[in-house]
């Protein structure tokens, strides 16, 4: 079946007490539209960032309950398109992102998406690579604002997540309550001014449960290499984890020893930055699919 879900049906946090505005089965094929970060609120040079409702920011479409998921399980997202807007939004200002420090007020430019490009001056112009802010589940307890990443996934900003990627995210609650915005038409690692070309779009995923494969943090997989997710308040500690995440993943598909993973991982693997601001800083270790698929490992 192929369903599509208006932006009008959006949250702004994960929450197990967040009801489903869609029922699907595995291999469902869903169309889910976007706001864009600010949930549409900057359409033109005139709207400042200073008038706009900061408590509509990072807009989430959802959440989908996908029969069959339960607790323990891993839900496989398999997004197919990504289709964006022909204008986005660059914002930074004071107190915001690495360089907020030198700013004296907020900042926000509307910028028109042209034959594949971000215009961004008239010197300058950006191919689009666009991928997915924000894409998660429930927490098992609690709320978790969608612009706060985690286990769950949430406001990840890992420029991986894009179109023909699949994302694995452990399933906490029974129909693991799916969600997603926050698109950009493109994105650099880090994040660093607090935006990317921020955009309304739509997306359409579909969805697979696995039962057999435990999960304690996301990971992500594209055509070329496979990246454990992690966030956490120190970025040497989402390091730490996102590595033994991985080596992990190693452990119970091989029969490498520690000393063997440790040295390929010091080899062939890369630890990367997705983004360092948001209220938790998030990072990413990747291999390349070659070397799982050396060992077999498949999910």
């Amino acid at each position: 079946m192929h369903y599509k879900i208006s932006s009008e049906n959006h949250i702004f946090i994960f929450s197990k007490d967040n009801k489903p505005v869609l029922f699907v089965k595995e291999g469902d094929e869903v169309e889910i539209e976007t706001l864009d970060c600010f949930s549409n609120q900057i359409k033109s040079n005139e709207d400042k960032l200073e008038s706009m409702d900061w408590n509509k920011v990072n807009p989430a479409t959802g959440p989908i309950y996908v029969e069959g998921a339960k607790e323990g399980n891993v839900l496989e997202i398999t997004i197919k398109k990504i289709e964006i807007a022909d204008k986005g939004v660059v914002a930074t200002g004071k107190d915001l992102g690495v360089l907020g420090d030198l700013m004296e007020e907020l900042y926000s430019r509307v910028v028109y998406i042209k034959d594949g490009n971000v215009i961004f001056n008239e010197k300058v112009s950006l191919p689009i690579k666009p991928m997915i802010g924000v894409i998660g589940v429930s927490p098992k307890e609690g709320n978790i604002n969608c612009g706060t990443p985690g286990s769950h996934g949430g406001n990840m900003d890992t420029t991986l997540i894009g179109e023909g990627a699949k994302l694995y995210l452990p399933v906490f609650v029974e129909g693991a309550l799916f969600a997603l915005g926050d698109l950009h038409a493109a994105m650099g690692d880090g994040e660093v001014g607090v935006s990317g070309v921020e955009v309304a779009g739509s997306v359409t995923v579909e969805f697979r449960v696995l039962k057999n494969f435990k999960l304690s943090n996301p990971i992500v997989k594209t055509k070329d290499v496979t990246a454990t997710i992690v966030s956490n308040e120190s970025l040497d500690e989402a390091v730490k984890v996102a590595v033994h995440d991985m080596a992990k993943l190693f452990r119970s598909f091989t029969k490498l020893s520690i000393e063997e993973i440790a040295t390929l991982f010091s080899i062939a693997g890369n630890v990367q930055i997705s983004q360092v601001v948001d209220p938790l800083k998030t990072v990413r270790f990747s291999l390349p699919n070659w070397v799982l698929d050396s060992y077999g490992i498949a999910f």
